[in-house]
């Protein structure tokens, strides 16, 4: 098994405490010119408590890893995987169909 390093650790440890599967969640760390990547993999039905409301959740977790990646001086990005063919459930629009019941004569 490859060794965790402390901003792959951290992630884990951060996304293990808010989700409903944790023994699902994964992290993959690559490292190339431009720095290191993180890579998350989460069970689909826990995707929305990682990325929160309007993002803000995902925005959190990428600002505390960037100043974890700066104390090792290291730049560190997180993306989020999405399974292709996944989609995220969109908000049913309502239609108030009483409206254009009274116009009809």
């Amino acid at each position: 098994m490859a060794a965790k390093f402390a901003d792959q650790e951290f992630v884990e440890y951060i996304v293990k405490n808010i989700v409903g599967n944790p023994n699902d969640v994964k992290v993959e760390r690559t490292v190339d010119e431009m720095g290191v990547l993180l890579t998350l993999h989460i069970n689909q039905a826990d995707m929305g408590y990682v990325i929160g409301k309007q993002g803000n959740t995902a925005r959190s977790i990428r600002t505390l890893l960037k100043i974890v990646g700066a104390k090792n001086n290291a730049r560190v990005n997180l993306k989020i995987y999405e399974p292709e063919g996944s989609r995220r459930p969109r908000r049913e629009e309502v239609v108030d169909t009483d409206v254009v019941d009274d116009l009809k004569i």
